[in-house]
């Protein structure tokens, strides 16, 4: 699978199309072909193929929901940004996203422990996303990418709806407001932090 960790092989034939087996599928989602320049955590993933010549990834069948589940959480939301997360400088991420889910959440509510946050809308994003956090390299192709694949906005704008302590790792819960009875489970939360209120 195209981005995919490799097979490494102790022999090969080499046909017209090179390798039998070589990225015989790829991945696609809202933005077009993912591929690890962008979500990087694919290469972490391993594509091999079975006895049978059918593509497997951690030994999963390609189509399998657990095959599935691999690459929507190399490849999901955070993933599709393709960049240290920490140039968003986000207060809460999640875990357990399916691709860009979060893009439909505007007028939900998160439930973290004791806290319920209330989304309100995309962020639009500024040139702080260009500075690299750690060396303060500014870099405007970030900013552009951001408007090209995501029309200027990534991650949500949120309120505090009930104050509480939030933990990492702890169940985050989706209640959407056209449902008020309807839930998802969104995950987990993976960090917070203090700062802007901005969530995702």
């Amino acid at each position: 699978m195209k981005s995919l960790g490799g097979e490494p092989l102790s022999t090969a034939v080499i046909g017209p199309d090179g390798i039998p087996g070589d990225r015989v599928l790829r991945m696609r989602g809202p933005e077009g072909v993912r591929t690890s320049r962008r979500q990087y955590r694919l290469l972490g993933l391993r594509g091999t193929l079975d006895p049978d010549g059918r593509p497997h990834i951690n030994g999963h069948p390609w189509n399998s929901p657990d095959a599935l589940a691999l690459v929507k959480g190399a490849a999901g939301a955070m993933a599709a940004f393709g960049r240290d997360v920490r140039r968003l400088r986000p207060n809460i991420v999640t875990g357990g996203v399916e691709g860009l889910g979060e893009r439909d959440w505007p007028g939900a509510e998160l439930h973290i422990g004791d806290a319920i946050v209330r989304l309100d809308s995309l962020r639009g994003r500024c040139h702080m996303t260009t500075v690299n956090p750690d060396t303060l390299e500014i870099n405007p192709e970030v900013l552009r990418d951001i408007v090209r694949r995501f029309g200027g906005r990534l991650a949500l704008n949120a309120d505090v709806v009930r104050t509480g302590t939030i933990r990492v790792g702890d169940p985050v819960r989706l209640v959407l407001e056209t449902q008020p009875c309807a839930e998802a489970v969104a995950g987990h939360t993976t960090a917070a932090k203090r700062g802007r209120r901005t969530s995702q």
